[in-house]
């Protein structure tokens, strides 16, 4: 995870960066007029940003994804939820770079055109994920702290965040990706590799991400119903059930 703090002393990151947070609040604040769930979340195109972005501009895009929904909130859902807000929108932007490349068969090793049919089968699965993660981070933070429970809110933000960047996300890769190397603005081609991650138990973070994420959506789901966990017993809260996936998501990452 050196590379989010690395990058920072490249111009062209932190550019990317602000590139990022501008036009994922640019695209937010107009839409939050029309809300799913008032003061809390409303359709969001935007959300196929995050996950494209990340495949292009790396940790830029993690921190752009965060620091623009919070800027968005301003504009109408700002409260303590924010700050899950901001944890969550981190993780929708950082798992995509995280694991492009790193999930074997099911992966795509380079954004060549010659390898779109398996970039896009890469691209889907990692957006289901790191909307589950996303969504998992802010219904749990939520539920903490007593705002709305799990199953409502986590559920709504999946389904928000899944349709958008599995519906427009590979669109708007296909669009940007020439044109982003063409102006050699792809992160891996800008950071030194001393400054990038090189994992050396990449298949271990790949799988506490994918464990993390599904398992802390299901535990969330299952424990704001009531209903009983292996090891957690009957009725644990939501708290409780998601946040040993939560721990596993950051181990994945940190191993990436």
């Amino acid at each position: 995870m050196r590379e989010l703090v690395t990058m920072w002393k490249y111009t062209k990151m932190v550019v990317l960066t602000a590139l990022t947070a501008a036009v994922y609040a640019a695209v937010l604040i107009p839409l939050k007029g029309i809300p799913l769930i008032p003061g809390f979340t409303e359709v969001r195109p935007a959300n196929a940003i995050p996950v494209t972005f990340s495949f292009l501009f790396g940790p830029a895009a993690a921190w752009g994804s965060a620091i623009g929904n919070l800027i968005a909130d301003f504009f109408g859902t700002l409260g303590p939820g924010s700050l899950f807000g901001f944890l969550g929108n981190f993780f929708f932007g950082l798992v995509g770079y995280k694991l492009h490349g790193r999930m074997g068969l099911l992966g795509a090793r380079t954004l060549d055109e010659s390898a779109r049919g398996r970039l896009y089968i890469e691209f889907v699965l990692i957006a289901i994920l790191a909307s589950l993660i996303c969504a998992t981070t802010i219904g749990w933070g939520a539920d903490l702290l007593g705002l709305l429970p799990f199953a409502v809110l986590a559920g709504i933000i999946a389904l928000n965040n899944t349709l958008a960047a599995v519906v427009l996300g590979p669109v708007l890769l296909w669009l940007l990706l020439p044109r982003v190397r063409r102006w050699d603005l792809l992160w891996d081609e800008i950071m030194d590799p001393a400054d990038r991650p090189a994992p050396r138990l990449a298949w271990l973070g790949v799988v506490c991400l994918w464990i993390g994420g599904t398992g802390g959506m299901a535990a969330g789901l299952l424990a704001s119903g009531g209903q009983p966990l292996p090891l957690l017993g009957t009725n644990p809260g939501v708290a409780t059930a998601v946040l040993p996936f939560l721990f596993l998501v950051t181990a994945g990452c940190l191993l990436l």
